[in-house]
């Protein structure tokens, strides 16, 4: 079987998303040239530590803001640009979730003027609504991934 090159990038975004602990949501995105290249991936996590990272910083989504992830994790996009060392300019994201507004502003200041996603869950919230109008107003293609496979099975 031949797959085509978005369920090809779009299975590389999934497959980083396994790298995350999350225990709620993993998130992978897989970034792209123009000569369909992988420059860079990223999945979402917590910032690098002297100490081990799973037990400095919560995984929790309720409590007071600074025992929840959300204070500290690193968006799958965010270590995705962080992550590359090449310029970014041009290039596609591929990413299993629809970027929020922060990781948008990040895509946006990179150059990147496409994002292929699989999933925009949280579509009716505010985040998203700006994303939205930020991707607009720069001129970056949103193209959401509409799967030919459900299931691609790996032999080992």
């Amino acid at each position: 079987m031949i797959i085509s090159w978005d369920e090809y990038f779009m299975g590389v975004a999934l497959l980083s998303s396994f790298r995350s602990k999350d225990p709620n949501t993993q998130v992978g995105a897989c970034i792209v040239n123009q000569d369909k290249k992988i420059v860079s991936l990223g999945y979402n996590g917590m910032p690098l530590s002297k100490t081990d990272n799973d037990k400095t910083y919560p995984w929790s989504r309720e409590g007071s803001a600074l025992e929840t992830k959300y204070m500290y994790v690193v968006h799958a996009e965010l270590n995705a640009i962080l992550n590359s060392r090449t310029d970014l300019r041009g290039c596609t994201i591929y990413v299993s979730l629809f970027p929020c507004n922060e990781c948008c502003k990040a895509i946006i200041q990179s150059g990147i003027k496409e994002i292929v996603y699989l999933s925009n869950k949280y579509a009716e919230t505010e985040a998203i609504k700006a994303s939205m109008k930020m991707f607009e107003n720069a001129g970056v293609k949103l193209r959401q991934y509409q799967p030919q496979n459900k299931e691609i099975l790996i032999k080992v």
